[in-house]
């Protein structure tokens, strides 16, 4: 069987309060990679590819052992979520996250036509 994973920007939060006390730009505002609802579907041989100007760096670099856990075929965050295949994680900006729901996508292989 082989596996993908999608990947769904689920929330951009910003905490301006934080913003103001600690950036060089205290009116950075909310991240502007991302858009709610934005989609990637990631494929074995896309994997080490994603930083090609398709996805934030530090984004990745936060939830890619979930990307390659669901395209292993693994448990994401078994008797954590409500379904093994899907889990919520978030970048690692502090002042304008970004939330994202990683789902394993069982593919069914098809069988030679003869």
């Amino acid at each position: 069987m082989e596996h993908k994973c999608k990947i769904t920007v689920l929330r951009k939060e910003c905490f301006q309060d934080l913003q103001e006390q600690y950036l060089a730009d205290p009116k950075s505002g909310p991240c502007f990679l991302f858009e709610v609802g934005q989609e990637f579907i990631v494929g074995q041989n896309d994997f080490f590819h994603m930083l090609d100007g398709k996805f934030c760096g530090e984004a990745w670099d936060a939830i890619s052992r979930y990307v390659y856990a669901a395209l292993q075929g693994g448990s994401i965050m078994n008797g954590w979520t409500n379904d093994e295949k899907m889990m919520i994680a978030c970048c690692n900006d502090g002042t304008r996250p970004v939330i994202f729901k990683i789902e394993r996508i069982d593919v069914e292989e098809s069988s030679p036509k003869h």
